[in-house]
């Protein structure tokens, strides 16, 4: 069984703390929940340890820059709690990469990419986003042609999802059917995949309670950082056009740092556009590797 680290540090990753601190710092609970996690490998040892100093440090730094990031959307920010009925599906545009580039952990979505949202139905304010575009993880693809006959050409990935605390619960799984129907009138697209990290706390309940399934998993790349600062592969290669993987940033600029202790496999799950999706065996599940 993979062993993993669990980034323990003492009371300060509790959720009592988290959500002290974001009430304190007036910002998105649920958003620094994930961001305090993202950047505590920076400052873990090989066995997952954080000095209980560090880890506070992590949490103050990332609030202090959520409430900056979400200055910038603050007319988007709800100021309620919202039912389901409250809300409608749309396709959106404006809104939802103003959102995904202050809000979400992996900032900007992909070029080409479509955005769905649940909306305030008076005012059409997003709660609950995501964005979807054409499957670019080759060998991913190249699994799913194998083991499942379904080609690349026919596969979109969901590459962000973001919910405000004021969503309710069952928001992210709601979404997702939405999109489900949206792809079955479209009928261009046979199989919807997405990655969920759970080094991040994400479980992939929302997607279970929404026809979708783990079908394989895949090794975990360390994370990057660059001036303590989290930075996608995506970001590093449009930043540093010549450089060909994290170590080789880290070798060559004294700015970036990697993680060093060992990180769960990310969790590939997929969903049918038409039909039920089928389950497959964790024993039948591919480990597929960076």
């Amino acid at each position: 069984m993979q062993k993993a680290a669990a980034f323990r540090i003492s009371a300060a990753e509790s959720t009592g703390h988290l959500l002290a601190l974001a009430r304190l710092w007036g910002v998105d609970r649920r958003a620094l929940a994930v961001r305090t996690r993202l950047h505590l490998p920076c400052y873990a040892d090989a066995a997952g340890q954080v000095t209980y100093r560090d880890a506070l440090a992590v949490v103050v730094s990332n609030a202090a820059r959520l409430r900056r990031d979400q200055r910038a959307v603050r007319d988007l920010i709800p100021r309620r709690e919202y039912a389901l009925p409250d809300l409608e599906f749309r396709q959106v545009g404006e809104d939802a990469d103003r959102v995904f580039g202050s809000m979400h952990y992996l900032r900007n979505a992909r070029r080409g990419s479509l955005n769905f949202a649940l909306v305030d139905k008076n005012t059409g304010t997003p709660l609950t986003l995501c964005s979807a575009s054409p499957l670019e993880w080759k060998r991913v693809a190249d699994q799913l042609l194998l083991q499942f006959g379904v080609p690349q050409e026919s596969v979109w990935d969901l590459s962000r999802v973001y919910s405000f605390d004021g969503a309710p619960p069952n928001a992210v799984s709601y979404l997702l059917a939405q999109v489900r129907k949206y792809f079955q009138k479209r009928g261009d697209v046979e199989l919807l995949t997405t990655a969920v990290d759970p080094n991040l706390g994400f479980t992939g309940s929302s997607y279970l309670a929404s026809n979708w399934q783990q079908w394989m998993t895949v090794r975990a790349r360390p994370y990057l950082y660059y001036k303590r600062k989290y930075m996608s592969i995506r970001e590093m290669r449009a930043s540093f056009p010549t450089i060909r993987s994290i170590d080789e940033l880290c070798a060559a600029d004294r700015n970036a740092t990697r993680s060093w202790a060992e990180l769960h496999d990310s969790l590939i799950f997929c969903c049918r556009i038409h039909g039920a999706t089928e389950r497959v065996r964790p024993e039948d599940q591919h480990r597929i590797l960076r």
